[in-house]
C-alpha cells in the first residue's frame, strides 16, 4: 500500500533521505509518487509531524 503526504507537511526534508526508492519529490508540500512507493513506511516513521499516512 502506498503512502501519501498530508497538509501537515512542513517540507523539512527528513522523509526524502529515508525513502529507499526515491519516491518523494520536493515542493511546498512534498509528494510521494504512488507508482514508485513500495509501501515500506520508512518515511512515515521518520516524519516529525506525522504528515505521512497510508493512502
Amino acid at each position: 500500500m502506498a503512502y501519501k503526504i498530508t497538509d501537515k507537511c512542513i517540507a523539512c526534508g527528513t522523509c526524502i533521505d529515508e525513502c529507499p526508492v526515491g519516491a518523494i519529490s520536493e515542493g511546498s508540500i512534498y509528494v510521494i509518487d504512488a507508482d514508485s512507493c513500495v509501501g515500506c513506511g520508512t518515511c512515515a516513521g521518520a516524519c516529525p509531524n506525522d504528515a505521512i499516512v497510508e493512502d
